[in-house]
């Protein structure tokens, strides 16, 4: 299954956080996508529900990120930070 950017489909510049986890490499992958939540579960689940089937996640800058689905640990989904420019206070 693959992911990607459709027209329109950043809303008002949310960004959904992806962390997915690679089994025996300590590091997780990070991906800021445009797509919802819920359209990033399904891709995980229907990449993981194939034998040979690959996650394929495009960022909000058009990187495309695949990982073999048969080396996906975990994958955590959730809203992007916003950034904030400047001092608190």
């Amino acid at each position: 299954m693959t992911g990607g950017r459709t027209a329109g489909a950043k809303l008002e510049g949310l960004l959904v956080e992806v962390k997915i986890g690679v089994l025996h490499t300590p590091r997780e992958i990070l991906v800021d996508s445009t797509q919802t939540p819920e359209e990033v579960e399904a891709l995980v689940a229907a990449a993981l529900k194939s034998v040979d089937g690959q996650l394929s996640l495009t960022d909000e800058r058009g990187r495309k990120v695949i990982v073999p689905a048969n080396l996906v640990a975990y994958v955590e989904i959730a809203q992007a930070d916003t950034r904030r420019v400047g001092f608190a206070g």
